[in-house]
């Protein structure tokens, strides 16, 4: 796998920095601009995975960059991190408050920038998984209203326990963890009723409130 980096930079001297960095590491394809004039020319069509943008340069800085970007349909989907010597907790949120995806600090170490990124890139993509779960458990929240409906006077379905014990493992995964809790609970009481040990209407209660926890989040 490859990531494509836009680096943008008015400084030459940190251009060839990065350059040299992300050199260390064969997955990385670089493509450097001297400012964000020159980034917003060519973005669209360099598709990166990534912009690396010093957040203060002359002509536009990252702030007014980054809102250029969003304006933009082609270009709104793009992440940005900021390189910058203002990196303290409360900047990081405030440029994150702004639509960035991450700040690292300036002066940053070259022979770790390329791993720096790589965990960029991993924290960018889990959280882009997670809003899709959070879409995935809407449209599931029918399929176990569908499954409510077939509970009435007969044991709970083996697709529901298999529905169940996947929900619990990728809410998870993604930091729901209410909805874990509400769907091993289901699960288990799918297990007992089937076993003879548990009584249907636990099972019903307990879907009800999964459903009502995604409801929730």
């Amino acid at each position: 796998m490859t990531f494509r980096i836009l680096h943008v930079d008015d400084n030459a001297l940190t251009r060839d920095l990065v350059e040299l960095s992300l050199a260390r590491d064969p997955a990385f394809v670089l493509l450097s601009c001297a400012g964000a004039d020159e980034a917003l020319r060519v973005v669209a069509d360099w598709e990166p995975d990534l912009i690396l943008c010093e957040a203060t340069m002359p002509e536009m800085d990252g702030a007014e960059f980054l809102t250029r970007l969003r304006a933009e349909a082609v270009s709104a989907r793009f992440p940005v991190v900021f390189l910058s010597a203002y990196a303290q907790a409360r900047d990081v949120e405030a440029v994150k408050a702004q639509g960035a995806a991450g700040v690292i600090a300036k002066p940053f170490d070259p022979q770790t920038l390329a791993q720096t990124l790589r965990q960029q890139l991993y924290a960018i993509r889990m959280t882009a998984a997670g809003y899709n779960f959070h879409e995935r458990l809407r449209r599931d929240t029918a399929t176990l209203a569908a499954f409510r409906g077939r509970l009435a006077g007969a044991a709970p379905p083996e697709e529901l326990q298999f529905c169940a014990h996947k929900l619990a493992g990728a809410a998870a995964v993604f930091n729901f963890r209410a909805v874990s809790v509400q769907a091993a609970a289901l699960e288990e009481a799918i297990i007992a009723a089937r076993a003879g040990e548990g009584r249907p209407e636990t099972v019903a209660a307990k879907l009800d409130a999964l459903i009502e926890c995604i409801e929730r989040v």
